[in-house]
């Protein structure tokens, strides 16, 4: 295909997206001259490519499209609901002709008579197919009056129907070649107030950017992903040699190695607001045939995540938003009857949670009805009805993931076939993200959706069970806990199923050497608290051998369809692991009889801690005082640095740390820094700067509800709280990055003064 053609595919593909989502907004908001003008200006930028490239067909389309909206634009005809469906119907029509553009090189035959005529019909005031309208009425014929400017002329000012001729005229010539690169799509996200004035305002400086292919960048991530690979492998022989002369440069490597990864993946990641690009016209379309109202809210559009990944939650996410649209609001009499406003409202949000990104969609609906549910399983075959009784109330919710299920009346356009939410929840657990949903009846429905920021690499914790070796992600562990002879914790068995009692509730337990048919020779140590959806269990294992950050390879084949494993990767001494997929764990662990189902259930009602906001506490030792406690999704990375690589400025310290000076502060102001081996910090960025918090030892990491119970009694402490059965002092980060602030003026200071000398 010609080079200039796949660049005008690319650019008019992204300016399509762009305008089919400015065109809804300027519908809700007509006001807005600053989304017109964009409107506009792609419209025009694209229909003058076009007809630089000789696209007879698209030229005509967008000629046609850019004349109504210039009746818009310049008002001489209001805006209508029915004039912006059919200049997005026009869009559609440029979209179809592209694609076969795309296809073989040369736009398709067709005739597109019918939609040019609405379009001329439409800016003309006149009567169209689709929207039939008065006349408008006559303007003013007064000598000197200019009906846009709604004014007379003053002397020497030119009217504006002399300047319309005078464009038409302009754009005529044929060997006008307007720039293929002229007007830069911007995602919404990106989308910035414009005034009046903008358009003979000096052009605001670009930022430099370059086209590089998938392929490259997928390439990259491969030479990456063999580059962590081969430094596990180093840092494990180092592990094995009593010489540690090779241990500064191998950690220099180490941390280059995590710099260098983190920059690839960068160069991956695209923000969440691509895959709801086509969201907002998808509601409108849904609005008009539904005859609802909707309001759709997007919320943590710019929100990262890997391309990969991105692709693969596209389409869950669009048949999630259909579905709130169809199932989940009432129309405007129902809502009015149930004391609701007309307008029911969408709301989607995604941030950021430690490892993963979580999305969440919420609607002020009508809930989802439970009996009606429960009857539809058992109509269907899924459940008896004794079964089916004995469910709570998630649980019953929970069934509309199940192949098949539809609880609609009719099958629609819409939906009815009972092939959309377990298609979703199939495409999220594929990539390793855990899917939960929480409704009220006649209040609404809350469907969470955690997931992976990448598929490439991740943080795996090492177990033994049985002889072999698993890899478990750390994104779905809660906690560690030791169970046998002389530990806190002890496993019971209730209703034939083995149970552990942690901190008054009942959590289920598996044996990853027996679930994985391996030979029982060593009684199990540890037990790994996992969390899936809202779904908590326990695995037992023997061992638990090391932290690392694995390459997540594709499974063999044969081995494609074992629901326990995501894949495998290679590990520091060469040997290959599989990795545990937690999603098909938690559907073990969920296999157990109703009367064990009721224990876990009472025990939960029970215990009042279960009420409690629960957190995530990373354990740290400081000293030879009280244990310390920080919440672990305010630490941005945990590293251990060799002491060597500390600078000390006086009574401050710092290190040299991804191409910037950040200070290193102590805990407690007796502590010291350690003089030889390693010094662990916890790395925390701020807004515009980043500081490390020493401490002696990372201890362990917990989820628990945390209540400060004790008055803070010295500084950079909130309080005491009782975690695990200890008390235990709770960091009051803030205090520090305030310190670090003043820290970095000192060190900005130090610099200038360094440069000047």
């Amino acid at each position: 295909m010609d080079d200039l053609i796949s660049d005008f595919l690319t650019e008019a593909n992204e300016s399509l997206e762009v305008i089919d989502i400015e065109l809804v907004r300027f519908e809700a908001h007509p006001d807005d001259r600053p989304a017109l003008d964009k409107i506009f200006r792609l419209v025009h930028t694209l229909k003058g490519t076009c007809g630089f490239l000789g696209l007879g067909r698209l030229e005509a389309l967008a000629h046609a499209g850019e004349t109504l909206l210039g009746r818009f634009r310049d008002g001489k005809l209001q805006v209508s609901g029915e004039a912006v469906t059919l200049v997005l119907k026009s869009i559609d029509r440029i979209k179809t002709v592209i694609d076969g553009l795309g296809a073989t090189g040369a736009e398709p035959a067709g005739d597109d008579a019918d939609l040019i005529s609405a379009l001329e019909a439409m800016a003309m005031g006149a009567p169209s197919p689709l929207t039939p309208e008065p006349e408008p009425e006559p303007e003013p014929q007064v000598e000197g009056y200019d009906p846009v400017l709604g004014r007379a002329l003053r002397p020497g000012e030119v009217s504006t129907a002399d300047l319309d001729a005078a464009f038409a005229a302009a754009e005529g010539p044929a060997d006008f070649a307007p720039p293929l690169l002229a007007e830069p799509a911007m995602p919404p996200a990106e989308t910035r107030p414009v005034d009046s004035a903008e358009e003979d305002a000096a052009p605001v400086a670009a930022a430099q950017s370059i086209r590089v292919g998938v392929d490259v960048l997928e390439d990259m991530m491969t030479l990456v992903s063999e580059l962590v690979l081969t430094r596990n492998q180093l840092l494990q022989i180092n592990r094995g040699r009593s010489d540690d002369s090779f241990s500064p440069p191998l950690q220099r490597l180490s941390t280059i190695t995590g710099e260098l990864q983190d920059s690839v993946m960068k160069t991956r990641m695209q923000p969440i607001g691509q895959a709801w690009k086509k969201l907002p016209r998808i509601i409108r379309d849904l609005a008009n045939e539904l005859d609802k109202k909707i309001d759709l809210v997007l919320e943590g559009e710019a929100t990262e995540l890997d391309r990969q990944v991105l692709e693969q939650i596209r389409d869950p996410l669009t048949h999630m938003v259909r579905n709130s649209a169809d199932h989940g609001l009432e129309g405007p009499a129902d809502r009015r009857a149930a004391g609701k406003a007309e307008t029911g409202t969408i709301h989607l949000s995604a941030y950021h949670e430690g490892g993963s990104i979580v999305i969440r969609l919420r609607d002020d609906g009508r809930g989802l009805d439970t009996a009606r549910i429960r009857e539809k399983a058992i109509e269907k075959g899924l459940l008896t009805r004794s079964d089916a009784e004995a469910l709570t109330e998630s649980q019953v919710h929970r069934l509309i993931f199940a192949p098949g299920f539809s609880t609609a009346a009719a099958v629609t356009n819409v939906s009815g076939r009972g092939v959309g939410m377990d298609v979703v929840r199939s495409n999220i657990e594929q990539i390793g993200g855990q899917i939960d949903l929480q409704s009220t009846f006649g209040s609404g429905c809350t469907v969470t959706i955690k997931i992976p920021l990448t598929l490439a690499i991740i943080s795996a914790l090492i177990v033994g069970a049985s002889g072999e070796r698993f890899a478990v992600p750390q994104g779905a562990v809660l906690e560690l806990i030791k169970i046998g002879e002389g530990a806190e914790h002890r496993t019971e068995v209730i209703e034939q199923v083995r149970m552990v009692r942690l901190r008054e509730e009942l959590v289920p337990l598996i044996d990853l050497g027996s679930e994985l048919g391996l030979s029982q020779a060593i009684q199990p140590s540890f037990v790994i608290i996992m969390k899936v959806g809202s779904h908590r269990f326990g695995v037992l294992v023997e061992e638990v051998i090391d932290t690392e950050e694995i390459v997540v390879k594709p499974l063999a084949s044969v081995l494609r369809n074992i629901s326990v494993f995501s894949g495998a990767t290679l590990l520091g001494d060469g040997s290959v692991v599989l990795i545990i997929e937690p999603n098909g764990l938690s559907q073990r662990a969920g296999e157990m009889p109703q009367a064990a189902r009721r224990a876990i259930d009472a025990a939960a009602t029970n215990n009042e801690e279960a009420k409690v906001e629960r957190k995530t506490m990373l354990l740290v030792r400081v000293g030879s005082g009280a244990l310390k406690a920080v919440e672990l999704g305010q630490i941005t990375r945990l590293e251990h640095v060799p002491v060597g690589e500390l600078q000390h400025l006086g009574s401050r310290a710092a290190l040299q740390y991804r191409g910037k000076l950040m200070p290193v502060l102590c805990v407690d102001e007796d502590q010291r820094l350690k003089t030889e081996g390693v010094q662990p910090l916890l790395v925390v960025a701020g807004m515009l700067y980043t500081m490390g918090l020493a401490v002696d030892r990372i201890v362990d990491v917990v989820e628990t509800p945390v209540t400060i119970e004790l008055s803070p009694t010295k500084t950079g402490i909130i309080g005491t709280a009782l975690i695990n059965g200890r008390a235990t002092e709770v960091i009051d980060l803030d205090h520090f990055m305030i310190m670090a602030l003043a820290e970095h003026a000192r060190t900005g200071q130090a610099d200038q003064a360094q440069e000047a000398a």
